[in-house]
């Protein structure tokens, strides 16, 4: 880590967010009525999930439970973070049937993964996490780029997200995923499985072609190995979440160089991996501390 108490917070010019949730989207939530603790009837807003089925040209790939927003960049990025998809692949056309909940990704290369799909490794994702069995490969002679994650960046990122109007704020059970650079968000998006969350910026950036050796990738869920893997994957630098780690999401960080940031919630934060890239520029004394509106999942490091 690098000691700068004598710097001031660079001002970065603000940005608009290019893809930000839109909670009222009829689309991604339902009314339903219940009973409250009392008694009480209640009506409140829950998250609606639906399978979507993507398809590699003529092979069935994989059905991911889904809110069913950007489907075409969850299905080039889920294969891009499964390596079926490689980064200097041409994607002719991306076909999305919303009938039939199916996306179909046509590329000029052509491809077979039928043995690849029968070696799958569960892991802990929620809704839909499964990797393949050469999770390391994407470790093998990884070069990150150099970068910094200033803290006034970081504390200023953070409120950011926090106070985005969200289906998390709407409706909860679901987590949400921000591509930034310095301490501007430029695309948030959000799914029932963090995964699928982090999958869509991936087939955002690759749709449009944005380097990544200058970002940092945010997520409410936890740093855990398949989500270090597909950030390393993705040649980004810096991984922050308000959430905790794994063990093996913390030595595959360590080992790839990457920045990893957790339980960054307020003025407070754990820096577990490539510390060396961090700015400390911010003066603790004017940050304040998460407001109980915009937590998340309580833990035992909030007291």
């Amino acid at each position: 880590m690098r000691k700068a108490v004598t710097l001031k917070p660079r001002p970065t010019k603000p940005r608009k967010l290019l893809i930000k949730p839109d909670p009222h989207d009829p689309r991604l939530s339902q009314h339903v009525t219940g009973i409250d603790q009392t008694g009480a009837k209640i009506d409140t807003a829950v998250v609606v999930e639906r399978a979507l089925t993507i398809f590699l040209n003529s092979q069935e790939i994989v059905t991911a439970m889904t809110i069913g927003d950007y489907p075409e960049y969850l299905a080039i990025g889920y294969l891009l973070n499964q390596h079926m998809l490689l980064p200097d692949d041409v994607v002719t056309k991306v076909e999305y049937d919303e009938d039939l909940q199916v996306v179909v990704v046509r590329t000029k290369r052509r491809t077979n993964y039928e043995k690849k799909l029968k070696k799958k490794v569960q892991t802990s994702g929620c809704a839909q996490g499964t990797v393949f069995g050469d999770l390391m490969e994407a470790l093998e002679d990884v070069k990150l780029p150099d970068a910094e994650l200033r803290t006034s960046w970081l504390y200023a990122l953070t409120h950011k997200i926090n106070t985005t109007p969200s289906l998390y704020l709407e409706a909860g059970a679901i987590h949400g995923c921000v591509l930034a650079v310095a301490d501007q968000p430029l695309v948030y998006m959000e799914d029932v499985g963090r995964h699928n969350a982090v999958d869509k910026i991936a087939g955002w950036m690759f749709k449009h072609r944005v380097r990544p050796d200058n970002k940092i990738f945010y997520t409410t869920g936890r740093l855990t190995s398949e989500m270090v893997i597909k950030t390393v994957r993705m040649g980004i630098p810096i991984l922050v979440s308000r959430s905790g780690f794994t063990a093996w999401g913390v030595e595959l960080a360590r080992k790839a160089n990457l920045t990893l940031v957790g339980r960054a919630r307020g003025k407070r934060f754990v820096a577990l991996a490539g510390d060396e890239r961090i700015v400390f520029d911010q003066d603790l004394r004017f940050v304040a501390e998460e407001s109980s509106k915009h937590r998340r999942k309580a833990a035992v490091h909030d007291e």
